[in-house]
């Protein structure tokens, strides 16, 4: 016996719902009219779904019963008139296949201070655009589509298609139209009858504060016009974060280097740091800090990216060794060496860089 679960990608406990998503995702993936070859599949799904979504033949079914698998569509006209129920008469709008226009890439770069505050930033790229002189109609000027005789405006007809499962009665787009449910008897001369011209389009892009490196921002039916009223493409914006020499990101966490002397490091001290959004800053640095360690200052860092609060700035702190020395900061520096039974081996100009 046939798996009707597997065929459909389902548990044997399977909602009813779950079962009509699965049976319309493959349904479109393997419809004969769209992807040639697939017959044999598309069969098969929508036979697993005629058992499946019947309560009473599933009930049968997982008790083992056989089925007259030719009398499943015995209530409809056909395959075919399985998916208009799903699909409201084919796969395009009035039943004909219309071509959506293309999706266009763009790349913006923007400072690590904009992606922290969001910024509108103005995209140029050359689309398909809708034709200025006939408004997008393809029609000369004085001259309109007119409905297409062969599908009355349908943009589709029913055909008898023989396949390897016999005489089946499909809806196909119409070859006079191509869909479109009209057709041009007068084209415009400056778009050649499609209602399109390829020129430079300009858009507003609304960067969100808290945005991130690499994402992409999809705006819907912004890209590239289509043909005779079917929808525009969707514009992808993909954002790159420029570096920034005073922070480096973490996430939503900014991390500042800074680096003091040993003196400062044994005593304390206040010193200046760049907060975003907020410019400098003092910042107590506490007696006895080690180098390396991190001071973490919460909420100063990044928005979070549609939702509330930010993260935080976190302050590395290095201790400088310094590369020469004065003879008196060598005379102190020893003495305090012996006050701390410390044992330093060498002189100031064999230890200093460049010396000789």
């Amino acid at each position: 016996m046939k798996d009707y679960y597997a065929t459909l990608g389902v548990p044997r406990d399977a909602e009813p719902d779950d079962i009509k998503r699965a049976f319309r995702r493959l349904a479109r993936e393997t419809h004969p009219d769209a992807n040639p070859g697939e017959e044999a599949r598309f069969r098969e799904i929508a036979e697993a779904y005629e058992v499946l979504s019947d309560p009473a033949r599933r009930a049968a079914y997982d008790r083992g019963d056989q089925f007259d698998v030719s009398s499943l569509f015995s209530n409809l006209g056909g395959i075919d008139d399985l998916l208009r129920t799903f699909f409201g008469g084919g796969f395009g709008p009035s039943g004909g296949t219309r071509v959506r226009g293309t999706d266009i890439l763009v790349a913006v770069s923007v400072s690590l201070e904009e992606a922290a505050v969001g910024v509108d930033r103005e995209v140029s790229f050359r689309a398909p655009i809708t034709c200025e002189s006939c408004e997008g109609s393809g029609a000369a000027e004085g001259h309109h589509p007119v409905t297409c005789e062969r599908c009355g405006g349908q943009g589709a007809v029913r055909v008898a298609r023989r396949t390897v499962f016999g005489d089946v009665s499909a809806i196909s787009t119409c070859d006079a139209c191509g869909g479109a449910g009209t057709v041009i008897e007068d084209p415009c001369p400056i778009c050649a009858g499609s209602g399109l011209v390829d020129d430079i389009r300009s858009v507003t892009v609304q960067i969100p504060p808290g945005i991130g490196d690499g994402v992409r921002l999809r705006l819907a039916g912004r890209g590239g016009g289509a043909e005779r009223g079917a929808p525009a493409g969707d514009l992808y914006v993909e954002l790159s974060i420029e570096s920034d020499p005073r922070w480096r990101r973490e996430g939503d966490d900014l991390v500042h280097a800074v680096s003091i002397g040993l003196s400062e490091a044994v005593f304390g001290t206040t010193i200046s740091i760049p907060v975003i959004e907020e410019g400098e800053v003092p910042l107590d640095i506490p007696a006895a800090t080690a180098h390396g360690t991190v001071l973490r200052l919460r909420g100063r860092g990044m928005p979070r990216l549609r939702r509330r609060g930010r993260g935080d700035l976190l302050v590395e702190i290095g201790i400088a060794i310094p590369e020469s020395l004065s003879a008196e900061a060598e005379e102190a520096l020893r003495a305090y060496a012996v006050a701390q039974s410390e044992s330093p081996s060498g002189s100031r100009r064999r230890w200093r860089r460049g010396g000789n």
